[in-house]
């Protein structure tokens, strides 16, 4: 790491924050999309289906998600303020974007389409997209890395819900 000061202009206060917002509402407006296809399943369908032991309670689910995306919105911020643009975190915020749309996905097809098969499929993708984030996240900012740690466990741990939930179910 050079320890040269750095030469590009770094955004300013009022900016950073305005782009802090613009992740937030990136975030929490995929978690709601979620949300939504979620609800028209939950009372229902996923009710009668055969749960696997770990299986939490069911408020644990937005609690737990609600701080995730606030941490994801977060790390994607802190990649954007490192890197100083999004021309120099673009593959970066680009692979993040990518896991975003892939978690919106399995509830589209876990709940929306009452598919634990296809979920299975949806989220070991999710879970190396989210992998992937992770490695590329840490070339501009530890923090932000590791802000998606937690994400990556708990989507693991979501990945073994969903895989037992499919066999469980067959």
């Amino acid at each position: 790491m050079s320890t040269e000061p750095s030469t590009q202009a770094q955004p300013s206060a009022l900016v950073s924050l305005l782009y802090l917002f613009v992740f937030l509402i990136a975030v929490f407006l995929a978690a709601a999309a979620g949300g939504a296809i979620t609800a028209t399943s939950v009372d229902g369908w996923y009710q009668t289906l055969q749960k696997p032991a770990l299986t939490p309670a069911p408020w644990v689910f937005p609690i737990v998600w609600n701080l995730l995306y606030f941490m994801m919105a977060i790390s994607a911020w802190l990649v954007w303020r490192a890197a100083g643009s999004f021309d120099r975190a673009g593959f970066a915020l680009a692979l993040f974007g990518g896991q975003l749309s892939l978690n919106l996905a399995w509830s589209i097809v876990f709940f929306g389409l009452q598919s634990p098969w296809l979920g299975v499929a949806v989220i070991v993708t999710l879970d190396a997209a989210i992998v992937g984030t992770i490695l590329a996240f840490a070339a501009h900012s530890r923090l932000a890395a590791l802000l998606l740690v937690p994400y990556l466990a708990w989507t693991l741990f979501a990945t073994y819900l969903t895989v037992a939930i499919a066999i469980l179910n067959s």
